[in-house]
């Protein structure tokens, strides 16, 4: 795994100007041109056309924005697992199957007509959070996604942790082993997420999905309360876990449910004071970029990931 101590990448010297960035998503396809300080310059967002070609999607989707005078490299986040190794997306299943072997670095620099490196988009969103968000002033930054799934990225020293592959997919560690056994929903995906609160509010008759479960939890409404309580426990106890793997100073909660605020991060915090790391204090706070994360997250992505420095893994 990279952890460096220093912010800079060895034998890669930092790019001025604008990048390109693309956040390419199942549901939605995001594009923007984000300057060096990580503001976002221009914007465009399409659809996922699911059934159009790989190429003519993206090249739609940039038109306009893409000028290679002024734009010398692009950086596209994906919804999957990255072999950074090779540059290319190796699993990603809310991508249309047939988009896969063109999600490599080789294709899209030939698509694009600039230099492109993929990114896992968790790992994206962890180095904007940390480069230019709520980490930065912090040197080890973990960041996770509490949104429809969830995901997580780690920045410490200043660098992206990862091997040959994009690490931290803490959404699929089982965190409730008698549920797994019974064939229940066990993972930190399936217990905290989006997804899991909407089924959970449905199982306890609430109709409206986690806006209307929080606005009834903040109403003081029981069976809502539970409803949370069940979630954030579950999400405490993942934010725990990675505490305890990467000893952080700081995680970043960022996605739809890190929009809460103190309902959700106060607990997380109160269980981090019994579970997290002994003797060391960890911050937990909401993300300050929002969407944004992996758009701005470009801009620091050729400084904070160093390639060719793997475990192994």
């Amino acid at each position: 795994m990279v952890m460096s101590g220093t912010a800079s990448v060895a034998g890669r010297k930092p790019l001025a100007g604008p990048v390109l960035t693309v956040d390419l998503g199942g549901t939605r396809m995001r594009v923007a041109v984000v300057g060096p300080a990580g503001a976002v310059l221009a914007r465009g967002v399409e659809p996922t056309p699911r059934q159009a070609a790989c190429p003519d999607a993206l090249l739609a989707l940039v038109a306009g924005m893409l000028d290679p005078t002024s734009l010398k490299r692009a950086v596209v986040g994906v919804p999957g697992r990255v072999e950074y190794s090779s540059g290319r997306l190796e699993h990603a299943p809310n991508l249309p199957a047939t988009w896969l072997p063109v999600l490599t670095e080789t294709e899209l620099s030939g698509i694009f007509g600039i230099p492109v490196a993929l990114a896992n988009d968790a790992d994206l969103a962890a180095v904007g959070e940390a480069r230019f968000g709520a980490g930065r002033g912090f040197g080890d930054v973990a960041y996770l996604t509490l949104s429809t799934g969830v995901g997580a990225g780690v920045v410490l020293g200043g660098q992206l942790v990862h091997g040959h592959r994009s690490l931290a997919e803490v959404g699929h560690m089982v965190i409730d082993w008698v549920a797994a056994a019974r064939g229940e929903p066990a993972t930190l995906e399936a217990l905290a997420s989006g997804t899991a609160l909407a089924r959970l509010a449905v199982d306890a008759g609430i109709e409206g999905g986690a806006p209307e479960v929080v606005r009834r939890v903040r109403a003081g409404d029981a069976a809502a309360g539970g409803v949370w309580a069940a979630l954030v426990q579950a999400a405490a106890v993942g934010v725990g876990n990675v505490a305890q793997l990467y000893s952080p100073e700081v995680i970043v909660i960022g996605g739809g449910l890190g929009r809460v605020g103190n309902l959700l991060l106060d607990p997380i915090l109160d269980h981090l004071r019994s579970y997290g790391p002994s003797g060391l204090r960890v911050e937990v706070v909401g993300a300050a970029l929002g969407d944004d994360a992996g758009l701005v997250g470009a801009a620091g992505w050729e400084e904070a990931f160093a390639p060719g420095k793997s475990s192994g893994a």
